[in-house]
């Protein structure tokens, strides 16, 4: 599976690149620091998931999230954030993601949960 990260902190993707790395079968095909790159370069790559926080410069990933299931219906979308994901879920489901994952859990939760959505 190719995986975009998309995260305005360079500590943050750098983390999540090393979690994924262990996995054989997930790929960090790019990284975006803001909405617009997130955009483009999930456009240009075609990722098979992008993972996206929700609060990007530019553009916040919900409303990236929203394009990109216009644009890019089979790709998958998690979004990130230090928000509680119980509350934040109904607007990720309503934007388009297909989850949503707390950023202080990711060590835990990340694999299994895109496992889980493959």
């Amino acid at each position: 599976m190719r995986i975009l990260i998309a995260d305005d902190s360079d500590i943050v993707r750098r983390g999540i690149a090393s979690l994924l790395s262990a996995e054989m079968n997930l790929n960090v095909c790019g990284e975006a620091r803001n909405g617009l790159e997130a955009l483009q370069k999930a456009q240009e790559l075609q990722p098979d998931l992008i993972l996206l926080d929700v609060s990007l410069p530019d553009i916040n990933g919900l409303e990236v999230a929203r394009r990109l299931r216009l644009e890019v219906p089979k790709m998958k979308i998690l979004v990130i954030s230090q928000h509680d994901p119980v509350q934040l879920l109904p607007r990720v489901i309503k934007a388009g993601g297909d989850g949503c994952l707390d950023k202080s859990r990711l060590a835990a939760d990340l694999v299994v949960t895109i496992e889980g959505i493959q």
